[in-house]
């Protein structure tokens, strides 16, 4: 098992201009808030990839790591356990121009726990489900389409009476 790790100290390393180095690390990802859910990495944290290339005057960064996610599906609401793969970089010049600059790096320390949730934030879809062919909710009553036979599945009613009033609404003609 890799070494655990929140921050990385880049001086510690020694590199020199045109050196790099990979570390493999355990690193905590803080969970996230979409919509009002919250969603989190299995068991708090990843065995990640940091990958480090010193340049004359800063570092290119790079971090991969692959993580269970555990949430709740989008469309049926039941759990949702997709495994979403971060592959994120950073550049970080200091003295350049700022969108050189890493909001990572802050005298020569990587926040790794801010950049690992960052970007699993940013990879994960749009669209979190439980399945790709995960068929959600029934508009009428509700039941959870995956669960039931289709071909049996029907409604004699037009809907939930209290939507009444919203199907009898047209939009004037344009």
């Amino acid at each position: 098992m890799a070494q655990f790790a929140d921050t990385l100290d880049l001086a510690t390393l020694d590199l020199r201009p045109g050196d790099g180095r990979s570390i493999d690390l355990r690193v905590r990802v803080q969970p996230v808030t979409l919509a009002g859910e919250r969603y989190e990495v299995e068991h708090g944290a990843v065995e990640a990839r940091v990958d480090l290339s010193r340049m004359v005057s800063g570092y290119a960064l790079r971090l991969r790591f692959e993580a269970r996610l555990l949430g709740t599906c989008t469309r049926c609401l039941d759990d949702a356990h997709p495994t979403i793969a971060v592959d994120a970089r950073e550049v970080d010049q200091p003295g350049e121009e700022e969108d050189l600059h890493s909001p990572y790096m802050t005298s020569g320390q990587l926040d790794l726990t801010a950049w690992a949730r960052d970007a699993f934030a940013l990879a994960l879809p749009t669209r979190l489900l439980c399945r790709d062919d995960c068929q959600g909710l029934c508009a009428v009553c509700g039941v959870n389409l995956n669960e039931v036979d289709a071909a049996e599945h029907h409604h004699d009613s037009g809907g939930d009476p209290r939507w009444g009033k919203l199907r009898e609404w047209r939009a004037p003609p344009s």
